[in-house]
């Protein structure tokens, strides 16, 4: 029999579906999908890598502002310039924090090391001073050691008024309170000189409300009273050594001054010296202006009393001064046209004190009008050019002291 084992075996079964060759639209849309998934992958990584990037540089900013550079310490030149105000008593360790708070320097544990013993930090005066953001701890230290670098230090001698005043017989014009007050606040920053102006701070004293610029309770009434002229804030300001803010408003630098002045006087017994003297501390200031005005030191005391005897006889007191305050001009002596002008300062028309005081009286003025000398004086005048002033009771005394001022060039003649 013959073996043919090919019949016997058997044959394959098929398992699953018959398989087709796949057509071509299907090999298209496939390979669409592919696409798209692998587009899909590329985006999906951007996103990542931007979200860890912008994770990094955000950590970093944020570390960098609020514990400095890894180093603790700046590099460079610095971003921009930036004021900062060094306090009565601060310590180094204080004025590090200012900085830090400035974002001058990255710490102020680096500000303390690179100032450890330099004098001129130990020795810094209060005040503002220019610095720049970003800078390494001791080019802080080199710039606030810099005198150069202090700004809106005020100086303002005694006697000044608010507007400037010319002289007459040379023309000379001294600079008032407010032009001082312009020219402190002057600064340069990132090579823009910015300054407030003295136009601008007329202005706000004569509009801004008294409340705003920290007038004292005991000068409301009279500041009210000259409404918008701006002449009612004379007096308020003390001569001496302010620091203005030169980053700051008109109205808040004069709003400091004021209240800052206030505080002078009162420290200095002038509250207690008008109860005293049973008059109000506003004309207790009026009293020591015109002593300031119409003396030299030497007399500010008999020139009290000639002023206080005067208001107690009810006369006018007939001071020079008080005429040229409103005209801006410094003059020994006036005319009969000046003398007749009908304004509120003018003594020889006006009965009484004039409304404001008429410039800003240093300490021995105020000293003097606290304490005047005991007297029976009504009269003065100085009759040469060192300054001699002679006083009297006599009116007919008087007429022949003017004749001695007349003779030596002090008095016009003609008057």
């Amino acid at each position: 029999m013959t073996d043919d084992w090919r019949s016997e075996r058997a044959e394959p079964l098929a398992v699953g579906p018959p398989r087709h060759r796949m057509a071509r639209r299907d090999r298209a849309r496939d390979a669409r999908f592919k696409r798209r998934r692998r587009r899909a992958a590329v985006l999906a990584l951007a996103m990542l890598v931007a979200v860890v990037v912008g994770a990094v540089f955000l950590g970093s900013a944020m570390w960098h502002s609020m514990f400095g550079t890894v180093s603790g310490d700046y590099t460079g030149d610095g971003v921009k310039d930036v004021v900062i105000q060094v306090h009565e008593g601060d310590s180094t360790t204080a004025i590090g924090r200012t900085l830090q708070d400035q974002n001058v320097v990255a710490t102020s544990k680096a500000f303390v090391d690179a100032a450890s013993g330099n004098p001129a930090i130990a020795a810094i005066q209060p005040g503002f001073y220019i610095a720049r953001t970003e800078i390494p701890a001791a080019s802080a230290v080199t710039r606030l050691s810099d005198p150069a670098n202090r700004v809106g230090k005020l100086v303002i001698p005694e006697g000044r008024q608010l507007d400037d005043v010319q002289d007459v017989k040379t023309n000379a014009v001294t600079d008032g309170i407010l032009t001082l007050i312009s020219d402190a606040s002057c600064v340069d920053l990132d090579g823009d000189r910015r300054c407030v102006s003295t136009e601008d701070l007329r202005n706000i004293a004569g509009a801004a409300s008294p409340e705003m610029l920290s007038v004292p309770a005991w000068a409301m009434r009279p500041v009210e009273a000259l409404g918008s002229d701006h002449r009612r804030l004379e007096g308020l300001i003390a001569p001496g050594t302010w620091n203005i803010d030169p980053s700051a408003e008109p109205q808040d630098i004069l709003a400091t001054l004021i209240l800052d002045s206030a505080a002078q006087y009162e420290q200095g017994g002038l509250l207690d010296t008008a109860k005293a003297l049973n008059m109000s501390p506003y004309e207790i200031l009026i009293v020591a202006s015109l002593v300031q005005r119409e003396a030299k030191p030497q007399d500010f005391s008999k020139v009290a009393r000639v002023i206080y005897n005067r208001l107690a006889q009810r006369r006018t007191l007939e001071f020079d001064s008080t005429v040229n305050y409103p005209l801006d001009r410094i003059e020994v002596a006036t005319t009969d046209g000046d003398r007749g002008q009908a304004t509120q300062w003018n003594t020889y028309v006006r009965p009484g004190l004039p409304a404001t005081p008429i410039c800003s009286p240093g300490q021995p003025a105020l000293a003097a009008a606290e304490q005047p000398e005991e007297g029976d004086w009504l009269y003065f005048v100085t009759v040469d050019m060192q300054g001699t002033t002679l006083f009297t009771s006599e009116y007919q005394q008087h007429l022949a002291n003017i004749e001695v001022a007349k003779r030596n060039g002090v008095l016009d003649s003609a008057r």
